[in-house]
């Protein structure tokens, strides 16, 4: 499982997480949630790897990073971190950005040309699989980048806005369908980030909502409504971090009237 221990970081002199701490436990997923800037993107770097806290830490399986090399490579294997905006080589295919990744986590060759005929597929992507990514659209861009998540076959997935970035709705479908079936049957946990309440609510074990570099609530959707005391999800985030939303959007158009 994940453990996340009071993790603090700031960038200067502006606190972004403040004692965070909360479990995911193997085979779940779990959604982060907050309005922009509350630090659910460096929350997700923390866990990553990519940024080092200023004060708490992560475990993998009781294993902290950065305990030693061996133990923070044995990690690493493990792990795949998917960030919102992804670097992408675009002089090279699809194809061989798939079979690249796939390799760097020791995949076997004959598996992983398997694997990845089965990805392109998935996401409508086999006319464009051996085509230069750089003639890919913005959203066979977002396609190719989560197929390379995926063909790591990692036990952890790591993953920021997956469903952004210009996902067409068959692409948003077979997504879904995929990290539910790989947190289900497979024991993958699965950490992501979604604005979208309708995905979350469908998706998720549980929600870590974070308001202003603090965690407000670690629950499934049932009992976020249930502490919000609403009746639907979407009302529930709205108390729970915008409690001001109502009142501005009447305060808008009474001053529309007024005119």
């Amino acid at each position: 499982m994940i453990k996340v221990c009071d993790l603090t970081h700031h960038y200067g002199l502006r606190p972004v997480l403040m004692n965070v701490s909360f479990e995911v436990q193997t085979g779940e997923l779990v959604v982060l949630l907050g309005p922009n800037g509350s630090g659910k993107t460096t929350l997700l770097g923390c866990v990553a790897g990519t940024i080092w806290p200023v004060r708490g830490h992560v475990e993998f399986d009781g294993v902290k990073r950065r305990e030693s090399a061996d133990r923070e490579l044995a990690i690493r294997k493990q792990v795949a971190y998917l960030p919102d905006n992804t670097w992408l080589p675009k002089q090279h295919t699809g194809r061989e950005f798939l079979l690249a990744v796939g390799r760097l986590y020791g995949i076997d060759d004959f598996r992983l040309f398997e694997h990845a005929d089965r990805l392109l597929a998935l996401f409508h992507l086999e006319e464009q699989g051996d085509a230069l990514i750089k003639s890919y659209s913005t959203g066979q861009l977002k396609k190719i980048s989560l197929a390379s998540a995926l063909i790591t076959e990692a036990k952890y997935l790591l993953l920021d806005e997956p469903f952004s970035g210009g996902l067409d709705p068959a692409g948003i479908v077979a997504l879904k369908s995929v990290l539910k079936r790989l947190a289900a049957d497979e024991q993958v946990t699965v950490v992501m980030t979604t604005p979208v309440p309708e995905l979350v609510e469908e998706l998720a074990h549980r929600i870590a909502i974070l308001r202003e570099g603090e965690l407000i609530s670690y629950a499934s959707a049932q009992e976020t409504k249930a502490i919000a005391g609403a009746t639907a999800f979407d009302e529930a985030l709205q108390k729970l971090l915008y409690p001001e939303t109502s009142d501005v959007v009447a305060a808008y158009f009474s001053e529309v009237s007024d005119e």
